[in-house]
């Protein structure tokens, strides 16, 4: 599965959920509310911007926000919520497309920079996010722990949720820290629709080395954006990196 097949036009059709999931608004709050601390009155890029859930009331709270985004799917999506001259969007690869001016704050929400399939990309986007910030700029990541001791020995999947109309299951290749996230949503007749995405997981000690490597030393880390401890326990993280 490459990202074109997808992020394509029906899945950003059928990507926003207004008022729940991650479009709720006690999870899209606290986001927005941390990042506007964060960009303490400076300019903001967004990294994988998608339909703009974070980018554009990010925007509305008086943050100027640009976003690099692969997709023109959903790009277009969020065209149909601002315009470009509210919210400027690049089209292409998060790893190596540039924006223009310097940034007080770069972010990458969502688990999204597990899509990139390998170290050396992963790498880079830390080193992308360097290339745009002022010194002392921060970049912030939510990225979720892998649930390698949820799997028993011999067993290559877990559960991850069960929900009314919803089941996930993540697929493990531990050998290359490779995980597939399978989707099955479904209703009261017999049919079900799968939805697929690989991912490649990484542990927080990981990502701070590539931090460092590209010239970041971690700030912060919480469970969650309100500031919850991080523990052995978290099922994921808020880490925030600031540039040397």
């Amino acid at each position: 599965m490459e990202s074109n097949d997808i992020w394509d036009a029906e899945t950003a059709r059928g990507y926003d959920t207004p008022g729940e999931g991650m479009f709720a608004p006690e999870v899209l709050a606290p986001t927005v509310d941390r990042l506007v601390e964060l960009a303490g009155g400076g300019r903001a890029l967004e990294f994988a911007i998608g339909t703009g859930r974070v980018g554009v009331p990010l925007a509305e709270r008086g943050v100027p926000v640009t976003g690099i985004e692969l997709s023109p799917a959903m790009i277009g999506q969020l065209r149909a919520k601002v315009d470009e001259a509210a919210l400027p969007v690049l089209e292409g690869d998060m790893t190596t497309v540039r924006a223009p001016g310097e940034f007080q704050l770069a972010y990458l929400v969502f688990n999204t920079i597990s899509n990139l399939l390998t170290q050396e990309q992963q790498v880079e986007c830390f080193r992308n996010a360097a290339r745009h910030l002022v010194p002392g700029g921060r970049f912030v990541i939510e990225l979720w722990v892998p649930e390698l001791r949820a799997l028993p020995p011999g067993r290559k999947a877990t559960v991850g949720v069960v929900e009314s109309g919803y089941i996930l299951l993540d697929t493990y290749d531990v050998l290359n820290q490779h995980v597939v996230s399978h989707h099955f949503t479904f209703d009261e007749t017999r049919r079900a629709r799968l939805g697929r995405s690989p991912h490649r997981y990484i542990w927080p000690a990981e990502l701070d080395l590539m931090a460092q490597l590209a010239g970041f030393e971690l700030e912060s880390r919480h469970a969650d954006w309100e500031g919850g401890e991080f523990t052995a326990e978290s099922g994921s993280h808020v880490s925030v990196y600031r540039l040397a």
